[in-house]
C-alpha cells in the first residue's frame, strides 16, 4: 500500500487552521495539489488580475517545492476562471512566463465564482515526483 503524506508548506499553515484543508497530499510518487488562488500569505485576495495570477502560480510553486517537485513535474492541471474571456489573454501571458508551455494536460473551465469574493483564478494539479 502506498504511503500517504500530507504536504503543508510552513507559509500555508494558516490555511489548514482557517479553511480546514491541506495544500496537497502525496500518495506514492503522485502529488495531488488543492486549488491554489491569488492571495497574500495573510490570506487576502489580490485585486490586480495580473498580480493575482502571478500569486496563484507562486503559491502552486510553493506547494510543489514542499513535496520536492517543480512545475516540470506537473502532469495534469485544471484552471478555474471567473470572467474567463475577459482575463484569458493576461492569464496566458502570465502562464507562459512562469509555467513550462506544452508540458502537461490542461483543462480550463469558466465558473461564475470561486470561494472568496474577488478571486478570478484557481489552479489545481497533479504532479509525479522525480525518482
Amino acid at each position: 500500500m502506498p504511503t500517504r503524506q500530507i504536504i503543508i508548506p510552513a507559509s500555508m499553515a494558516n490555511i489548514v487552521e482557517r479553511a480546514g484543508y491541506v495544500p496537497a497530499v502525496k500518495v506514492g510518487n503522485t502529488l495531488y495539489c488543492a486549488g491554489q488562488i491569488g492571495r497574500t500569505p495573510e490570506l487576502e485576495v489580490i485585486d490586480d488580475p495580473e498580480q493575482q495570477f502571478i500569486a496563484c502560480w507562486e503559491n502552486l510553486r510553493t506547494v510543489l517545492a514542499e513535496a520536492g517537485c517543480t512545475f516540470g513535474d506537473v502532469v495534469e492541471m485544471t484552471t478555474f476562471h471567473v470572467a474567463m474571456s475577459q482575463h484569458m489573454d493576461i492569464f496566458r501571458e502570465v502562464k507562459d512566463r512562469l509555467f513550462p508551455r506544452g508540458s502537461c494536460a490542461w483543462t480550463a473551465i469558466g465558473v461564475s465564482e470561486l470561494a472568496l469574493p474577488g478571486l478570478l483564478l484557481e489552479i489545481k494539479c497533479v504532479a509525479v515526483t522525480p525518482d
